[in-house]
């Protein structure tokens, strides 16, 4: 498998956390970004310093937007020679319940959190022959709760498309998905925010970035996975605890 990797938004949180772990195992990391330009390359740099035998790049694309989605894939291959690994990790998460989410709202939701690895995802089977495909997807997507109302729909339905493309695009593509649950606080809050609600399940304490590395090692090693979902959660999905 070519050891390169595409990991949207790459320049922050979870998916910075990604690529740092993937470059310290040798590979290629293409860093997706949209708004966050300076942080995308002052990143690019770091990793360049840390591993001067790898390959770093930046790549913009606003995933809301059809067009700059559908060329992604075709600007990485062309910057960095082909791809081995696609994580679709970008996305938006935003409050609304069912009556309050206006179709503009949803539609930002679905294009960002469903659109956009649905798009990646077919362009990159159809430009590799072989390959892993990661998808990113939540917890939330086990319950019925609508305070996130378009986020939790647009991540059931990508849950649903990874077990899908994983039927098409198999043996050369594997697909499949991550559920974190508890990993980081929202930037306006502390890490007493997460132990709080970490009151409610089974474990009893946030997971933080760890697990989430861990699962991703596993996806990568066991090369007879594929179109399975795999909760790092602390039990959530479970339900809650007394």
């Amino acid at each position: 498998m070519i050891k390169t990797a595409l990991i949207t938004g790459a320049a922050r949180r979870v998916g910075k956390a990604l690529a740092l772990h993937l470059a310290g195992q040798g590979w290629n990391i293409a860093i997706h970004y949209n708004t966050s330009e300076g942080e995308a390359m002052l990143f690019r740099d770091e990793l360049a310093k840390s591993y001067p035998h790898q390959q770093f790049a930046i790549f913009r694309a606003d995933l809301s937007r059809a067009e700059e989605v559908e060329l992604l894939i075709g600007q990485v291959s062309l910057t960095m020679g082909g791809l081995g690994l696609l994580v679709n990790n970008a996305s938006v998460f935003e409050p609304a319940t069912l009556g309050q989410t206006s179709a503009e709202f949803f539609d930002r939701q679905m294009n960002v959190n469903l659109r956009a690895p649905f798009v990646l995802s077919g362009n990159f089977a159809r430009a590799f022959q072989s390959g892993v495909i990661i998808n990113f997807v939540d917890t939330r997507i086990v319950t019925n709760q609508s305070s996130f109302a378009a986020y939790t729909i647009s991540k059931k339905a990508l849950w649903e498309f990874t077990k899908m493309a994983a039927l098409e695009f198999g043996p050369g593509i594997r697909v499949n998905a991550i559920a974190p649950g508890l990993t980081l606080p929202p930037e306006e809050k502390g890490e007493d925010y997460l132990w709080k609600l970490a009151e409610k399940i089974p474990m009893k304490r946030p997971g933080g970035l760890e697990p989430i590395l861990a699962t991703l090692d596993y996806i990568l090693n066991n090369n007879y996975l594929t179109g399975q979902l795999l909760f790092c959660d602390g039990g959530e999905n479970l339900g809650v605890t007394n």
